[in-house]
């Protein structure tokens, strides 16, 4: 009998020690996760929020699902959302504009030659219509999700520059990843 109390007392025990180190487990994360989130809202709260009306949101919501369905109609989700992100992560970058539109409409000059940012703009693409009405919806819901909800492909946080897999440019910039039929590169100097 006693050899049983010593047994029950010793699994009480060893089971008490075990519910404590759980318990202190749980609170360490616990804290760890709540100092970790506390930071990230102390840092977004520093950051400058720009404001936009309803109207210019509308706008920009409407050139960036354009500008995903004429680049990536066809692409997976992923590669919607990499189009919207490299969109942003621009806006985000000091050296192009803070409006998505202006982004995607920006053009450059090599050589006395127009180069638009986004192919659709210079090959004739600007003025039709969307075929494909489920596809822009689906183009719209990227547009939304990236500017509206904050989502993110973590490979291509830093990413600024795509082209689709058919094509070369010799670009000498490190690759980010490769979704669908697009391959994006980061900048050298990250």
């Amino acid at each position: 009998m006693a050899k049983y109390r010593d047994a029950v007392s010793s699994n009480l025990i060893g089971a008490g020690l075990y519910a404590i180190a759980a318990l202190i487990s749980i609170v360490a994360v616990t804290w760890v996760t709540y100092d970790k989130f506390n930071d990230l809202r102390v840092a977004k709260m520093n950051e400058p929020y720009q404001f936009v009306s309803l109207k210019d949101r509308e706008r920009q919501l409407k050139c960036m699902a354009d500008n995903i369905y004429y680049e990536a109609a066809m692409e997976p989700a992923e590669g919607k959302i990499a189009v919207a992100q490299i969109v942003m992560n621009r806006v985000a970058h000091p050296k192009y504009p803070k409006d998505p539109c202006e982004v995607i409409y920006q053009k450059n000059t090599f050589t006395n030659t127009v180069v638009c940012q986004f192919t659709w703009l210079c090959d004739g693409s600007v003025g039709r219509r969307p075929i494909r009405q489920d596809l822009w919806n689906e183009s719209y819901r990227a547009a939304q999700m990236v500017m509206l909800e904050g989502f993110r492909l973590p490979s291509l946080d830093h990413a600024l520059f795509y082209h689709a897999d058919y094509v070369n440019p010799q670009w000498k910039k490190p690759v980010a990843a490769k979704i669908g039929r697009h391959i994006f590169y980061k900048p050298r100097e990250i």
